[in-house]
């Protein structure tokens, strides 16, 4: 434990920064944070006995259960509270939650394990050891009752939170247990129960958040407020490279409420005030000026021509091949090619970045939303100066994350400027406009598909040349190999390359195949995006696969299921959204499909839409089927199918970041639209969960959305549309 507490700051930010919300792609409440825990408070409080590390026992029987991943909106907390509460035992009904600190997890050599909240990770990654968990805390509960009682722990059994011991009746609740079962050794090789044995996992229970989010009681990091707390603005370099060159502040420190104006790193300056308001207002007057850097001439419109340039270019990574493709192209009787474009996006939370902190020379503290506590911890001690056991953070639930929140860019700078005002909280908050102008964004990227078929209109040869930037090459370097991204092939790559991304395969079985990547990096801060790269390869593959379909005179559904022999549980979900969205019915409404392996899970779509003549789109409903192998809770995957076809349709609909002469064109949401009410269609879910794995949610089906839509469109249309967004683009019938 020692040396996990002397760990560097460095060295922990390495192990646990960017890298920590890209576990899950590379190994592919009340929430405790509702109010900020005051420090006195936490030192004087008298917890509940912790029979073990993920449960805390009330005498008024009510268990807390203590989980590091992050809730932002997915339902992770309920879903891995279900988890320890089905080997538990205990009362569902008297269930809470909180978060324990990534500073305790260090100190107790990471009991929690992994704070990191991505790649549909939260609960699949955490599967075997949260259930040990609730199981060890039940035996231990058992065996301190059946000590009082002088039984073998044999001749005891438990049922919501009552142990009992058969042959007498006697009956004793947890929390009048709990105390004793902490005293004791925690056992080993405790069993977890077969799927065949559960009651409670794989039920649609109500989340444990819903009350405080519906009742507006829910805090978020934009809500705290601490007695003597001041508020900070931000104004960060605009152009992409540029540098802080010197602000003149005599103008604004005279202004209502001013406390400071801080020098926050080389590219930002802050403004401190009594409220938010005042800060901004000064910050708005404050007079900066900025010195050009390489990327601070960077357009949107030259980086598209050298991604064309690229599509052609000799030198790429191969990321999967099969077969003898360039004899497949050389002997096909018909080939067909198109080239398809999805821009920059930004995550947008609802919540803009924000983070708290309080610094003295012997402590640092913050609160803050953040998809991956030890990394928000690395950043505050490396920016505090202190070492890491001097510093904490304290999580709260977020206000969206998408992967933004894994970034820890707003830790350091709420950190350094706390540092300007030491022991007085400083509530950090950005607006609207710095969120979208400093991102982390989504790669545009492009790909130049191209399919052999032969007299029969079979496939038997694909190429996919992809064109892009490296989020890895980005925000880990270390992780590439051999110069290649192997996670820009997300749901393209070939079975057994590695073991991190075999959750990331083609399922389809091709005679011959070839895909690989011209690798172009932009100066934009490249981010992992809900979905990942999952979501234009999906865009990529599928759209092509309905056009070479067509382009073969075949159905759409017959032609992809003959290429899914290989993989019976792919095949089972596209046929499950065209049976039941009635493929093939002539009611007045064009149908699209998509179906598409990623994050470990199986997922298909079917959209059905309809095109006025003037080219109006109206997408009417969407019929969506996922197998992620065990679904603990049936209601919140239904749920987040919808979520995620709110964030991808308005991606491939409305969103686009672009740049010219280094600055961010879009800088709210009036020219940076989201799916409205109105646009939404009816989705409806299937979950098909065929057991023997753990696969993702919230990310796998995000991209089937816009592939089915898009194939829905050229169904009614007779048009295909290869560059997103769709908005602006004629959809009036060819």
């Amino acid at each position: 434990m020692a040396d996990t507490i002397r760990l560097s700051r460095r060295n922990f930010i390495i192990g646990t920064g960017a890298a920590g919300l890209s576990i899950g792609i590379l190994a592919s409440c009340s929430g405790g944070s509702d109010d900020a825990p005051d420090a006195d408070q936490a030192a004087n409080a008298a917890p509940n006995p912790e029979v073990n590390a993920w449960v805390h026992v009330g005498n008024d029987d009510v268990v807390t259960i203590r989980i590091a991943r992050s809730e932002m909106g997915q339902g992770t907390l309920t879903g891995l509270a279900q988890l320890v509460a089905e080997e538990l035992e205990c009362d569902w009904d008297k269930v809470v939650t909180e978060y324990p600190t990534p500073g305790e997890n260090l100190a107790r050599d990471r009991v929690w394990r992994d704070f990191s909240t991505g790649g549909s990770q939260g609960i699949r990654a955490s599967v075997d050891y949260v259930r040990e968990g609730g199981a060890v805390a039940r035996v231990m509960l058992t065996q301190a009752a059946a000590d009082q009682w002088g039984v073998p722990i044999g001749e005891c059994s438990v049922s919501k939170g009552v142990i009992t011991h058969g042959a007498s009746g006697k009956e004793l609740r947890f929390g009048e247990v709990a105390d004793a079962a902490s005293k004791l050794t925690p056992p080993t090789g405790v069993k977890v129960k077969d799927p065949s044995e559960w009651k409670l996992v794989g039920q649609p229970v109500l989340r444990l958040d819903t009350k405080e989010k519906v009742t507006g009681a829910q805090k978020y990091g934009a809500d705290l407020q601490m007695e003597g707390m001041v508020n900070a603005a931000i104004l960060q370099a605009p152009k992409r490279g540029a540098t802080l060159a010197s602000y003149d502040e005599s103008a604004v420190t005279s202004m209502p409420g001013v406390r400071k104006v801080v020098r926050v790193d080389d590219r930002s300056v802050a403004v401190v005030a009594d409220y938010w308001w005042q800060a901004k207002t000064a910050l708005d007057a404050l007079q900066v000026e900025w010195t050009d850097g390489e990327g601070s001439d960077y357009s949107s419109a030259a980086f598209d021509e050298s991604l064309e340039e690229a599509l052609t270019s000799d030198e790429a990574f191969v990321g999967n091949t099969a077969g003898d493709v360039d004899s497949a192209f050389s002997n096909a009787a018909q080939t067909v090619e198109a080239t398809y474009r999805v821009p920059n996006q930004n995550h947008a939370c609802m919540e803009p970045m924000n983070a708290t902190a309080i610094w003295t020379e012997d402590k640092c503290e913050v609160w803050c939303p953040t998809q991956n506590g030890e990394a928000a911890l690395g950043a505050a001690s490396e920016a505090a100066g202190l070492p890491i056991e001097q510093c904490d953070v304290y999580k709260i639930h977020l206000g969206g994350g998408f992967g933004r929140r894994g970034m820890s860019d707003y830790v350091t700078q709420v950190v350094n400027i706390a540092k300007e005002m030491p022991g007085t909280p400083v509530k950090l908050l950005w607006s609207r406009e710095e969120d979208m102008k400093h991102g982390f964004y989504h790669p545009t990227t492009q790909a130049r598909c191209q399919g052999a078929l032969d007299a029969d209109g079979n496939l038997i040869g694909m190429k996919i040349r992809l064109a892009g930037q490296s989020i890895l090459a980005g925000l880990m370097p270390q992780a590439l190999m051999n110069g290649m991204d192997p996670y820009v092939f997300q749901g393209l790559l070939p079975s057994g390359m590695d073991a991190r991304a075999e959750d990331q395969t083609l399922k389809y079985t091709f005679p011959a195949l070839k895909v690989d990547h011209a690798m172009r990096n932009p100066p934009v801060r490249p981010g992992f995006w809900r979905g990942v790269n999952a979501n234009q390869n999906a865009i990529y593959l599928e759209c092509f696969m309905d056009e070479m379909a067509h382009a073969a005179g075949r159905d759409p559904l017959e032609f992809r299921l003959d290429y899914l022999k290989d993989s019976p549980q792919m095949a089972a979900v596209l046929n499950a959204v065209a049976e039941k969205s009635g493929w093939g019915s002539d009611d007045g409404k064009a149908r699209g499909l998509c179906v598409f392996y990623s994050f470990g899970s199986y997922t298909a779509a079917c959209a059905e839409v309809t095109v006025s003549d003037e080219g109006r789109l109206k997408i009417h409903r969407i019929v969506a089927a996922t197998d992620p192998g065990y679904a603990v809770n049936p209601q919140q995957i239904d749920a987040q199918v919808a979520g995620s076809f709110v964030y991808g349709l308005s991606a491939a609909l409305f969103e686009e970041i672009t740049f010219e002469n280094g600055e961010v064109q879009e800088t709210n949401f009036d020219t940076y639209d989201s799916m409205r009410v109105r646009d939404m269609p009816e989705v409806e879910t299937i979950v098909m969960p065929s057991g023997g794995f753990w696969g993702g949610v919230g990310e796998p089906t995000i991209a089937v959305a816009a592939p089915a839509v898009l194939n829905a469109i050229y169904a009614a249309t007779g048009k295909r549309i290869r560059r997103m967004p769709v908005k602006d683009q004629d959809l009036r019938k060819a």
